[in-house]
């Protein structure tokens, strides 16, 4: 097929929709599809206009123009895009609360009569829900025959409640589970080492570092001083000062700053279990590497993570904060539950590889080519 990924964010900038998309061109692109990528984002040398990139078999198109702070927007895209994206099989766009670059583009692929899938990264929270179910452009794409998805089941509840009746399918994140599966250290320890407890999360409000802090705290005053502590929290964002001062003279609570994958597979082969603490998190692909190096994961069981972590196979799953802390304290005390976790997680590779992941993927595109509305499963 011939295939448009629509996405406002990609590679230079960070994050999950901009890695996710595209690492799924990239597969996509290995499994035979002609793939490109039209994005608003601008590419490292900061050109503006038009500027055509091929990235590991995918071609990459940068419809950008100057705004403010770089912010991925561009009115402009969907004019300049008409003749182009009528030549392709399908449309699949890429959107997260705020899209402006996918939404205007998921009306021309609607108007030029592509077969069209949504996905959504995101959490549609109350205030969304509310602008969404007042405006109903969700509604009224699906009932124009675009297929909605969401990565996670929470999220695709979510796109549900505003999409007028409408099934949302769920399209996960994927992963390449090789790049993360290490040789675990965790059945050398000794008693002498310190039970190591890691996170990896952007520094930022949604992702609750201040209650992270706080829980790992809490742990510890929980948890028999004959237990050796440390916890490692990967990342970076504006909430790095805040965390600092949170900290203090914590010295076994370290901010290690945001490393290379490469180095977080060797720190997670050496770690003991993972902490997520975000509320709202649609999919948690950081959990799933985890998890996918064998680290149980401790996490929400309303967040996104519930989708690959079973309480009590793959990790602990909590209610709550409070209940997050006694799961943490359950692995720091219970060397057999973890050790047990652990070797699950190592010996079953997650439903979310990209060879699965590519297949789901190719399932929808077939499913919008044939014109049946609403979301796979």
């Amino acid at each position: 097929m011939r295939v448009a990924l629509l996405s406002d964010c990609y590679p230079p900038r960070l994050g999950g929709i901009e890695t996710q998309v595209r690492d799924l061109g990239r597969q996509l692109a290995a499994a035979g599809h002609e793939v490109h990528v039209y994005t608003a984002t601008v590419g490292s040398d900061g050109r503006r206009g038009r500027v055509d990139e091929l990235d590991e078999g995918v071609y990459v198109h940068r419809q950008t123009v100057w705004t403010p702070f770089g912010v991925p927007v561009n009115p402009l895209a969907p004019k300049a895009l008409r003749r182009e994206l009528g030549g392709f099989d399908v449309a699949h766009l890429h959107l997260g609360v705020v899209s402006p670059f996918a939404y205007g583009l998921t009306g021309l692929a609607l108007d030029l009569g592509l077969p069209t899938v949504l996905t959504w990264h995101c959490v549609l929270g109350d205030a969304s829900r509310i602008a969404y179910g007042v405006a109903g452009p969700i509604a009224r794409w699906a009932e124009r025959g675009a297929r909605l998805t969401a990565v996670s089941r929470m999220a695709a509840t979510r796109v549900a409640a505003v999409a007028g009746g409408a099934d949302v399918g769920v399209l996960p994140n994927g992963i390449d589970p090789d790049r993360w599966r290490a040789s675990t250290l965790a059945d050398g320890r000794t008693a002498s080492d310190a039970v190591h407890l890691v996170s990896a999360i952007r520094l930022a409000p949604r992702k609750r570092v201040p209650a992270l802090i706080r829980m790992l705290r809490a742990v510890r005053a929980r948890v028999p001083a004959s237990i050796p502590l440390r916890a490692s929290i990967f990342g970076d964002g504006q909430a790095m000062p805040l965390a600092r001062r949170l900290i203090g003279d914590d010295a076994w609570i370290e901010l290690a700053g945001r490393v290379p994958r490469e180095r977080l597979v060797q720190e997670y082969a050496a770690a003991d279990l993972y902490l997520s603490p975000a509320r709202l998190e649609a999919f948690g692909i950081a959990a799933l590497e985890a998890r996918t190096a064998g680290l149980p994961v401790v996490a929400l069981a309303s967040s996104g993570t519930a989708d690959f972590v079973r309480d009590g196979r793959e990790g602990l799953l909590a209610t709550d904060d409070d209940g997050l802390i006694t799961a943490m304290t359950r692995l720091v005390t219970d060397d057999v539950l973890r050790q047990r976790i652990a070797k699950h997680n190592r010996d079953h590779v997650p439903d979310q590889s990209w060879p699965q992941v590519v297949r789901m993927v190719e399932r929808e595109y077939a499913a919008a080519q044939g014109g049946s509305g609403g979301g796979g499963g």
